[in-house]
């Protein structure tokens, strides 16, 4: 199995202004997977992005962090009106597929209870484990999107005893700034992981801090932890 890195245009849980302009560079940095926030840009924006991301053969993923219904729904029907490959994130499911449904959207849904903004999951693994297990029995529902990096308490075990319960994908997301979390992620069983402010305020350990080094270093450590299969 390979862990896939999405990369997120973000800086605490909001679509960066200049969007457009950083896809260039993550677009030549052979980044095969693009996401964006459901909020920090208008809507026709956030269609112009998606429509580049698509153009150039990447996958596109819009990530919902409103907490209120009327809010998650509005986001949804963006999600399908400006045809985003994949939904991430939200917590209203029942509201949300009807929306999606007939559409070619996945959809990763946050398991367990999000609060505040940037959005933190809170609650035990057991809690946690138990709402992940309803959400993947749903019709409509592709995988998980698990804020693990956002949760206080044993951030491995809670990552691999969702990522047990269910053959379907379970994205880690949330604060994975180094290659030591990267690999924590593969070893739990995970699938794929996301990364935004880390790499656009050059956090990442590389040997530069601008976004096509953090990049290429990210891309590079995924592709060696991959080949070794951890």
């Amino acid at each position: 199995m390979s862990l896939k890195f999405i990369f997120m245009l973000t800086r605490n849980d909001q679509t960066v202004k200049n969007a457009e302009e950083y896809l260039e560079t993550v677009l030549n940095c052979g980044v095969k997977h693009i996401g964006f926030k459901d909020i920090g840009l208008p809507f026709e924006k956030l269609k112009i992005l998606n429509e580049k991301i698509k153009k150039y053969g990447a996958e596109s993923y819009l990530e919902v962090v409103s907490l209120d219904k009327d809010s998650e729904m509005l986001s949804a029907q963006t999600a399908v009106d400006i045809g985003v490959d994949n939904l991430l994130g939200g917590t209203n499911i029942q509201s949300v597929l009807p929306i999606i449904k007939g559409s070619k959207i996945r959809y990763f849904p946050f398991p367990g209870e999000i609060v505040g903004h940037p959005s933190v999951l809170s609650g035990s693994i057991e809690k946690i484990v138990k709402s992940s297990s309803k959400l993947v029995g749903y019709e409509g529902v592709h995988g998980l999107d698990l804020l693990a990096y956002r949760f206080v308490g044993d951030v491995f075990s809670l990552m691999k005893a969702v990522s047990s319960i269910t053959d379907k994908p379970v994205i880690i997301a949330g604060s994975i700034d180094s290659k030591k979390k990267i690999i924590e992620v593969m070893k739990s069983g995970a699938q794929a992981f996301t990364i935004g402010t880390a790499a656009l305020d050059g956090v990442y350990t590389s040997k530069g801090n601008n976004l096509n080094a953090q990049l290429s270093k990210i891309i590079e450590d995924v592709t060696e932890i991959n080949a070794k299969d951890l």
